[in-house]
């Protein structure tokens, strides 16, 4: 063989590899995910092995199997189907996009040892997480400080498995607070700082099993969406469950509550710990969506709720209580308590709808303060993200300087108090005031600094604008 011929060889021998080094990490990604049979939509992990069938489809054995029985001991002369008028095949061709990428099982590795999201020893301590949860959120002291231990005892189950004969309960959580006072907000915080899968549902959409709407594991299938279909990851993860106080059950009323206390019974294994079967990539199950088991024993279940007729549940009991003899209470008395939920009891939730047999799986019951003026005023400036601190880098980015004085702060404050939905009232407030300066700065290249006023948040005055290397007076 002439040195030519060798070389030429080597160029074929290297192009045939770098071609196959190309298809490696394609086929890797598709081995991470179990094949799932297109008739009965059961993982391989489930079903057993599939029989690959032309445009990548596969069907276990057992469909396989039925469907030779039915050909086999029908009526029907297949071979004289394809000469009947009016009888078409499908073409397998068109059933390839059936079942999408992202509705596919990831496999679980066979004898590799369960392994925790956060390791015991990487577990943060109760106070390095509420020192996080500080940066974002502003007051909810106590609120912080019982999240923060729950879910560090949560996690510490996870990581040991119970490693000895005694069990560790599970430490899912009731958040009870008016509305905009962060329930949602401390919930997205706490997953970004544990870097966990979270799934935020609303009970509102719940139903029991059979009706129109939300099927309970619906909730569990969208915390394995955000764990990208792997089950183990999933099984560690936080659902968050708000408006959970909309699933009370109705007082008189003779009509079946199908999103009432049915739910609630329909959750009761979910909170505890079972083997629930969910959809994969949708809501609810149906023939074309494939299923896959999901254990919820280490699944942290966090319930929010307003609760809007609790405060008066609480001050009912109260003045009961304290109603007979000389030393008896006023009527009004704890008309003006600001912190009426912080009394709340079982015995109040139960009153409220909520049945005893689901808040026995909510151990950890704890309340947020509603907002006042100075917490509207440092939720403005304070956290990492601040409202202030967003429209002040959307400037910078035209080379604009934003100020608010301190009087415009509390100008704000007291207007989104008139509102009465809490912190959400703030964006709505400033975005309104903002509209004509984010109009007009982009106009005028000569601006500098844009510094909001009390005046101009009550409509009395205007903002003051400084050109760039010059001051003016303030527009009225």
């Amino acid at each position: 063989m002439s040195e030519q011929d060798r070389n030429e060889n080597t160029e074929i021998e290297t192009v045939e590899t770098t071609a196959t080094e190309s298809k490696d990490p394609k086929e890797h990604k598709e081995d991470e995910y179990e094949k799932i049979c297109f008739i009965c939509h059961r993982p391989e992990s489930i079903a057993g092995k599939m029989i690959d069938l032309p445009n990548n489809i596969c069907v276990c054995g057992d469909c396989m199997q039925k469907s030779f029985d039915a050909m086999k001991g029908g009526q029907i002369d297949y071979s004289q189907l394809l000469n009947m008028p009016g009888v078409h095949f499908m073409n397998m061709s068109d059933l390839e996009q059936s079942i999408p990428k992202q509705q596919k099982v990831k496999k679980k590795k066979e004898g590799e040892e369960r392994k925790p999201l956060i390791d015991i020893r990487n577990i943060p301590a109760p106070h390095k997480i509420k020192a996080s949860l500080d940066e974002y959120v502003v007051g909810q002291e106590y609120a912080k400080k019982a999240m923060s231990v729950a879910v560090y005892n949560h996690y510490k189950r996870v990581a040991t498995d119970t490693m000895d004969d005694i069990e560790i309960e599970k430490s899912n959580m009731l958040m009870i607070g008016p509305t905009g006072s962060g329930k949602t907000y401390l919930v997205k915080t706490l997953a970004r700082i544990l870097d966990v899968p979270l799934a935020i549902t609303d009970a509102t959409s719940l139903t029991e099993a059979g009706y129109i709407g939300d099927d309970i594991e619906s909730v569990v299938s969208k915390l394995l969406a955000a764990a990208d279909n792997d089950v183990e990851k999933a099984e560690q993860g936080i659902i968050f469950i708000d408006e959970i106080d909309k699933i009370a059950k109705k007082k008189n009323t003779s009509q079946r509550d199908v999103s009432g206390e049915s739910v609630q019974q329909g959750m009761l294994k979910l909170l505890e710990g079972s083997d629930v079967e969910v959809p994969v990539g949708a809501n609810s199950k149906n023939a074309m969506v494939p299923l896959t088991t999901v254990n919820t024993k280490n699944i942290l279940f966090i319930c929010g709720g307003a609760f809007p007729d609790l405060e008066g549940i609480i001050k009912e009991r109260l003045t009961k209580q304290s109603s007979i003899g000389f030393g008896a209470d006023l009527k009004d008395k704890y008309n003006h308590d600001k912190t009426i939920l912080s009394k709340v009891t079982t015995e109040d939730l139960r009153n409220f709808g909520m049945i005893p047999e689901f808040l026995g799986r909510l151990p950890i019951v704890f309340t947020l303060d509603g907002m006042n003026e100075d917490m509207l005023v440092k939720i403005l400036k304070e956290p990492k993200n601040a409202i202030l601190k967003q429209y002040q880098k959307l400037l910078a980015l035209d080379e604009v300087k934003l100020d608010f004085d301190d009087g415009a702060l509390t100008a704000i404050a007291e207007k989104a108090m008139k509102k009465d939905t809490g912190a959400r009232a703030l964006r709505a407030i400033i975005e309104e005031f903002m509209l004509d300066i984010m109009y007009e700065i982009p106009k005028d290249d000569s601006i500098g600094q844009v510094t909001i006023t009390r005046e101009y948040i009550e409509g009395t005055g205007g903002p003051i604008i400084q050109l760039r290397g010059q001051e003016v007076p303030r527009l009225s």
